[in-house]
């Protein structure tokens, strides 16, 4: 009798032995596979890097910001910034996840080349290309400014100090046989470039935006304002020495005018640090890509997610590539 109680004792307790320890298995095997959706996957929170508050970066980001809130349960905040070159510096420090940034700026942090010589950026991938971002070179009727020649001796802003606008401006002044030193430079912002032509302490500006740009909105309400076209012959000759320029127009219309005026662009990409999560990632570009119809900018129209990998020049994060392969594009 004694030892059929013990007998069957033993039996309990090796069955419950093999019970826990399969539940502990399942449980691992759980825990260790990070599915779609995984709570754990998806950070609290995140920040987006725009730009000056008189850009397109700054109103668009903050409509993503709301977007990504909304869609997937991540606080999203978006961050007034000096644009492309500072977004990728502070990526590249870890204090946030997701900015805005010229393509050509993109590719300079990843290489390490240009205002990134001896300091690449290696830890960034895209989410993808929004739009193009178009160079606009601003001034008013009366500065008599009509060629980029005319900008010789002129206070000229070149955007905020270590834009990519900047870049843009040097090298747009380069085809014209122009330097730095042939105008007299000034490093404002977007929404300072503008108060300057206003008040009339700068001629002219160059914006690196989506058209129509805020601050050159606001402008033209009081001002009539110009943009310096670029001859065919420059635009070739900028496209044949820097690639990722394309050809562009600040249509008729925008901010008043009464025709296209010819002119260069780069695009605006949206990129995210490569150690967030796939699934973080997915998650964003999906909420983003499939709710445009909530963004009130004029550009959100002619962001195409099918075409949203062309150009980016830096490798797609695998969060974003999902969401491509999984729409067919």
């Amino acid at each position: 009798m004694k030892k059929k109680g013990f007998l069957l004792i033993t039996i309990l307790i090796l069955a419950l032995s093999m019970f826990l320890a399969a539940c502990g298995s399942k449980n691992e095997e759980t825990a260790g596979t990070g599915g779609e959706g995984d709570s754990a996957e998806l950070p609290e929170f995140i920040s987006i890097l725009t730009g000056g508050t008189g850009g397109t970066y700054y109103p668009l980001g903050g409509s993503f910001a709301d977007i990504i809130t909304d869609e997937t349960g991540i606080t999203a905040t978006a961050q007034t910034t000096g644009a492309s070159a500072e977004n990728m510096t502070t990526l590249k420090a870890g204090d946030a996840e997701v900015a805005f940034s010229q393509t050509d700026i993109a590719s300079y942090a990843k290489e390490g080349t240009a205002m990134f010589e001896g300091n690449a950026v290696e830890n960034v991938q895209a989410i993808g290309t929004l739009y193009p971002e178009t160079i606009q070179i601003v001034t008013t009727a009366k500065s008599g400014i009509k060629t980029v020649e005319d900008l010789k001796g002129k206070k000229v802003s070149i955007g905020a100090p270590g834009s990519g606008t900047a870049l843009n401006a040097e090298q747009i002044l380069e085809v014209h046989g122009l330097t730095l030193d042939d105008i007299k430079k000034q490093d404002l912002d977007f929404a300072e470039s503008t108060e300057g032509i206003q008040d009339g302490t700068i001629d002219a500006a160059f914006i690196t935006a989506g058209t129509p740009a805020g601050a050159v909105e606001s402008l033209s309400a009081t001002t009539d304002v110009v943009i310096v076209p670029l001859e065919q012959d420059k635009i070739d000759a900028l496209m044949e020495k820097y690639p990722y320029y394309i050809k562009d127009e600040v249509t008729s219309g925008t901010y008043g005018l009464t025709e296209s005026v010819p002119t260069v662009a780069v695009s605006a990409m949206l990129v995210v640090t490569s150690d967030l999560s796939e699934d973080a990632v997915y998650e964003i570009t999906k909420a983003i890509f499939e709710n445009l119809d909530k963004v009130t900018h004029a550009k959100a129209k002619v962001i195409d997610p099918a075409k949203a990998k062309e150009g980016a020049g830096i490798d797609i994060h695998p969060g974003a590539q999902k969401y491509f392969d999984e729409k067919g594009y």
